[in-house]
């Protein structure tokens, strides 16, 4: 064990949870090195941060010049950089989305969506879904369901939360298959609407357009046409959490212009600044304007740094053509672990859009027991092969494949290669 570890060890809380004991001294794209100079293809991107890769040159000049000049106002001052950051994101978002609060993490942005929702339309209730991660604050975990751990000891959690069941293709309260699933889903919510909370009471439709902690599970797309349809028939904002499937994750901007559905109100987060913190609630002028002065506020959110970093992550973006890149890439990838799933039944599930992929294994394909120590077995083994993957899925059952969009074709065969040797190694032989 490192003596960097040992020290944490003893000065950080365990709360702070660590996929590896692996210290970190350089990276760069889509490699890191630890102590000993052995490097890794970082498959787990920072938890789907640094999508443009590791110390991409462009952040880190933006970045200096930033420093040089301006490193703080807090509210104070107007700066250049959070407003020319909030013009080109408007250039990209969905649906006409072009006014912003800026903050610092993912959680922040959800809880400033669901307050922006709250005091717009003069509603209280918040109607989220299962398997959901929302964040770690109290509010967000209110609104969490991917696993009890977040909630364990924090009630009483917030009111008016009310939970529907998400209609997972695979993995989902009915046993029914994708064709059906979506009718069971919409059949749920019409029963909610009839018996727990009336939709004149909701302020909002939380949703991640693709789930993440949960297990990467995409939405069914008529699902999320359904939740816009419900959302505008009555006067609800619907909010896309799009804290880790935007900025290219999904070969687009955003999942939600994968789908092709706007909506209302979204948090994003992550991949905005190639690695420095920075968030935002999103939302079109005429909903912005009414959340008046003073009705929230931050002291840290938009740094001047953050925000040049930001706009250099959005350049590279455009410039590298990097959604192509993740088009492309995540097509091989998607295309070669379908490819293992038919020759190992252990793999019970592969899904994902673009570069955000979900590998899910089972014991069982047929009662599809979930096998979290598959998983970490799969782990160790790429790990010690030069392969960083990290799990996901209430039950500990998923591994996501997440290279940032910079990967090579050889990177990522490289990678699939690793996976491929794990899975065998894990797994045991293929089908005959």
């Amino acid at each position: 064990m490192s003596s960097i570890v040992e020290r944490a060890k003893q000065v950080l809380t365990p709360a702070l949870g660590w996929d590896t004991e692996i210290v970190a001294v350089r990276a760069s794209g889509a490699v890191v090195a630890d102590e000993k100079g052995k490097e890794y293809l970082d498959f787990a991107c920072g938890t789907a941060v640094t999508n443009i890769g590791h110390n991409h040159p462009a952040v880190i000049r933006a970045a200096k010049e930033q420093l040089e000049r301006l490193i703080h106002t807090g509210g104070v001052f107007y700066y250049e950089s959070i407003v020319r950051l909030a013009e080109e994101l408007g250039k990209v978002c969905p649906g006409g989305i072009d006014t912003f609060f800026f903050s610092n993490a993912g959680a922040e942005a959800v809880e400033g969506a669901v307050k922006l929702a709250r005091y717009v339309t003069g509603r209280p209730g918040i109607l989220c879904f299962t398997g959901a991660f929302h964040g770690r604050t109290l509010g967000c975990v209110s609104l969490t369901t991917s696993s009890a751990k977040y909630r364990t000891h924090y009630r009483p959690l917030l009111p008016e939360i009310y939970r529907a069941p998400f209609p997972n293709p695979y993995r989902n309260p009915w046993r029914r298959t994708r064709e059906t699933v979506v009718q069971d889903a919409m059949a749920h919510l019409a029963k909610m609407f009839r018996e727990e909370i009336h939709p004149s009471e909701l302020a909002a439709i939380l949703i991640e357009p693709v789930q993440g902690e949960g297990g990467y599970i995409p939405a069914p797309k008529e699902f999320l046409v359904y939740l816009r349809e419900t959302c505008t028939q009555h006067g609800i904002m619907l909010i896309f959490d799009e804290v880790q499937s935007g900025f290219g994750r999904t070969a687009h901007w955003f999942a939600s212009q994968a789908y092709g559905i706007d909506p209302d109100i979204m948090a994003i987060a992550k991949g905005i600044a190639g690695g420095f913190p920075l968030s935002a609630v999103a939302a079109r002028r005429d909903t912005m304007r009414k959340w008046s002065p003073g009705a929230h506020g931050t002291t840290f959110g938009g740094n001047p740094v953050s925000c040049a970093a930001a706009l250099a992550t959005l350049e590279a973006i455009h410039g590298e053509r990097l959604l192509e890149n993740a088009q492309t890439m995540g097509a091989l990838a998607l295309s070669e672990l379908q490819r293992m799933a038919r020759e190992h039944a252990r793999i019970g599930d592969v899904r994902g859009i673009g570069l955000m992929l979900g590998i899910e294994l089972v014991k069982d394909p047929k009662t599809q027991e979930p096998d979290p120590e598959a998983v970490d077995q799969v782990r160790k083994v790429c790990q010690e092969q030069g392969l960083i993957l990290i799990s996901c899925g209430t039950y500990g059952n998923v591994l996501r494949f997440i290279p940032p969009l910079v990967v090579t074709e050889s990177q990522m065969r490289q990678a699939l290669r690793t996976l491929e040797g794990a899975f065998a190694q894990v797994l045991g032989g293929v089908r005959a």
